[in-house]
């Protein structure tokens, strides 16, 4: 027989696989006693020891291919280590099972060895958290950030845009009489009898229209300087957006890093190495016990 690692699971046998349907052993026919020989009990089957290696082979088997399907995975291995003791102390506590030094050191072995192995990835999955929190906190500061950046912007141009209006009213007001100033003196008729000359109408056309320019110079510069203000602040704004936006998505790509990271890794390998090894010890120890019973049984 091959205990060997590579060993496959036994199928088990429904529980009411052969029996007779529509017929309870409990019913008897009507005005018939039971005999004595159908009140004895079955005798309970008592386990042979490869039947107990085998059981417990399968349950170690199972318990090395599972998988943990939610996050953080660290918080499931104390279960399932306390399961690998619970079926090891099963199979050591029943009088059908020999257990010898060799096995307990190597048992003890791998049980210490994959101890430390999963309280390593503990520690690796917890700073991954931690990780993954900070680096959460930091992606919403950098949100609230963009956000009080936007509404600072928003406040500053409009800021602006009221000091431009205070600045230029005045001078649009001066511009519009000037503007109708030049329209009446234009419109007035020069001539001797006019009451003013084509000498004086010319002088006047001359100085109102040159303090016309000069408003619109005023006018001009004012709307310059405040455009400047303006086109300042927003290349600032625009830098410092694209600065935050930049932190935001090297938080989210560090969050997806770290993520996957998490999902990746459930210590599968680890468990998967420590049940093989226990398997093996298993299967050892049944080879020992039946070349120890062969060699006892020969005359």
């Amino acid at each position: 027989m091959n205990w060997l690692m590579g060993f496959q699971p036994r199928a088990r046998t429904p529980r009411d696989f052969g029996r007779r349907p529509g017929r309870n052993k409990s019913q008897t026919k009507p005005g018939k006693r039971q005999t004595g020989g159908e009140n004895r009990l079955e005798e309970e089957h008592v386990a042979t020891p490869t039947e107990i290696v085998d059981r417990t082979l399968n349950s170690v088997s199972r318990l090395g291919s599972q998988r943990f399907a939610v996050a953080p995975f660290h918080e499931h291995y104390d279960r399932w280590l306390l399961n690998v003791r619970n079926v090891l102390s099963e199979f050591e506590a029943n009088p059908a099972v020999t257990i010898d030094d060799r096995f307990r050191e190597e048992r003890s072995r791998v049980l210490t060895e994959i101890d430390l192995a999963l309280k390593d990835r503990r520690v690796k999955e917890t700073s991954n958290d931690e990780a993954v929190r900070r680096a959460n906190r930091s992606l919403l500061d950098a949100k609230s950030l963009l956000a009080r950046a936007d509404r600072e912007h928003a406040f500053k141009m409009n800021e602006i845009a009221g000091k431009k209006e205070h600045a230029i009213k005045p001078v649009i007001t001066n511009l519009g009489r000037v503007r109708e100033e030049l329209n009446r003196i234009v419109r007035m008729r020069a001539g001797f009898l006019r009451g003013i000359s084509k000498k004086t109408k010319a002088q006047k056309t001359t100085e109102t229209t040159q303090k016309l320019d000069s408003t619109k110079m005023v006018l001009a510069k004012i709307e310059q300087s405040f455009a400047s203000e303006q086109q300042k602040l927003q290349s600032e704004y625009e830098r410092r957006r694209r600065r935050i936006l930049e932190q935001i998505a090297d938080y989210q790509k560090e969050i997806e890093k770290l993520e996957a990271g998490m999902q990746a890794d459930d210590a599968l390998d680890a468990r998967q190495a420590a049940c093989s090894a226990l398997i093996t010890a298993v299967n050892s120890l049944l080879q020992r016990t039946l070349s120890t019973q062969e060699n006892l049984s020969k005359p």
